[in-house]
């Protein structure tokens, strides 16, 4: 449901923006409004987790965020819409903060945990395809408000059980202390930071409200740290990044993410705007996405990930993503979806491959006490790469368009142009990747040795 929701809006923008009166510019805060607040509380949500118990903090947030989908849904003006997704993003943060370190509990068996990160991440293609898929069904059979309605089933649906099913933990208590002035300091870093890179589609790179804001995010970020390495009970315990694993598995999902939210919004852009393909179809197009990606994460990564190891998983899966990118960039304006589109949506299967690895090495050296954290730190790096990602390739494309618009050539014809700019530029992030986690990620001998001994 939470990525579901990052995902059915994409396809729905325009009837959004026509119901609702958004400008081009104001319409990305559908979206933005959204991932602020996400970003910005995932580290103070995980930590809260770990003080208070993992399942309070789960369920807390999966009622805040089933409340503001309603407010979503009832949205009756451009305002009211905003403030609920902001509400949204913060219940979001709240349950995302706590899944992956319920896991690391639950899951202590190295063998059992890389079955369940992929079911994890099974879950989590499921979300991002059904989410196309929805938006562009419901928006045409129904209106884009019943987007957001779906939610509350699917709420209901993950509640219920979870009252029932998982254990409630104490937790460490409050007196351990959530670090309140590391809280403030990185929330409004991460939220001023993430607002800035959103807002540079309409004010440019090198603007003063670029540069403002990013210094003063900046400074808190630098603020934060000096806090962490000085506080008696820090928020995130800089010991977090001593591990190989954590620091390299974050720097890549980094680059990977950047890349991929980026082509999941930009591909669903070109389908409708120069295909001119309708919402629903456009949903079903991107659909072999979300099932390759979720058969290989829930039917092979596990037994590829035993069997062959982590670290040569994780490169054959981003070395699929780059060939997947790479492809897209040849796609002529009047593409044929079986010859130029397909096969590149088929070799996004490689993300099945990298992200069980990836949140199995981030989490791989955190201890009960900091699963939390940890798996807080994960998602805000991955939150913060989707937001980095959409503003990067977005003005890349748009850029490239408006000189191509301008040089004569026809409004589809240009925005081609740019969406293979923004393909290309996906691909060389995603070649970054695959360079950094050879560098950063390789496995010890004994270490790379082990699951194969286990698979014999």
């Amino acid at each position: 449901m939470i990525i579901l929701d990052g995902t059915i809006v994409t396809v729905a923008q325009p009837a959004i923006q026509h119901d609702l009166g958004f400008t081009d510019t104001g319409l990305s805060w559908v979206m933005n409004a959204y991932q602020i607040p996400f970003a910005g509380l995932l580290l103070l949500a995980g930590r809260l987790g770990d003080l208070l118990g993992r399942k309070r903090v789960y369920l807390a947030g999966l009622a805040l965020f089933a409340a503001a989908s309603a407010l979503c849904g009832l949205a009756g003006s451009a305002g009211m819409l905003i403030a609920a997704r902001f509400v949204q993003g913060a219940g979001g943060a709240l349950v995302s903060a706590v899944a992956l370190g319920m896991i690391v509990t639950l899951f202590p068996d190295p063998a059992e945990r890389g079955r369940a990160i992929g079911v994890f991440s099974f879950v989590g293609a499921a979300g991002a395809s059904l989410g196309m898929v929805l938006g562009g069904v419901l928006t045409q059979l129904l209106n884009w408000h019943w987007i957001f309605l779906v939610n509350l089933p699917i709420a209901l649906a993950a509640g219920l059980p979870a009252v029932r099913l998982l254990d409630r933990e104490a937790g460490q208590g409050l007196r351990e202390g959530a670090d309140a002035l590391g809280a403030v300091l990185v929330t409004a870093g991460l939220m001023l930071g993430v607002y800035t890179i959103v807002g540079t589609g309409s004010h440019g790179w090198g603007s003063a409200h670029t540069l403002g804001f990013g210094a003063a995010a900046l400074v808190l970020l630098a603020g934060f740290l000096l806090r962490q390495a000085r506080a008696a009970r820090p928020l995130l315990p800089l010991r977090l990044f001593r591990s190989r694993a954590t620091s390299g598995a974050n720097l890549v999902q980094l680059l990977m993410i950047a890349a991929m939210f980026g082509f999941q919004v930009l591909i669903a852009l070109h389908l409708q705007e120069v295909l001119g393909w309708s919402p629903a179809r456009t949903g079903f197009g991107m659909l072999p996405t979300g099932l390759a990606i979720g058969a290989v994460s829930l039917g092979l990564s596990a037994r590829l990930i035993r069997t062959l190891g982590t670290y040569r998983v994780l490169l054959v899966g981003i070395g699929m993503l780059v060939l997947s990118l790479a492809y897209l960039t040849r796609m002529p304006q009047h593409a044929s979806y079986p010859v130029d589109v397909l096969p590149a949506l088929l070799l996004i299967a490689g993300g099945g491959l990298a992200m069980p690895a990836l949140a199995g090495l981030a989490m791989r050296d955190a201890t009960p006490a900091d699963s939390g954290v940890a798996s807080g730190l994960f998602n805000t790096s991955q939150t913060v790469a989707s937001a980095l990602g959409v503003a990067v390739l977005g003005t890349l494309a748009a850029g490239r368009a408006a000189h191509s618009r301008a040089a004569g050539h026809p409004a589809a014809r240009a925005l081609a142009d740019g969406h293979r700019l923004a393909f290309g530029v996906a691909a060389v992030l995603l070649a970054l990747a695959f360079a950094a986690a050879a560098v950063l990620l390789r496995e010890r001998r004994a270490a790379a040795a082990e699951p194969v001994a286990l698979a014999a």
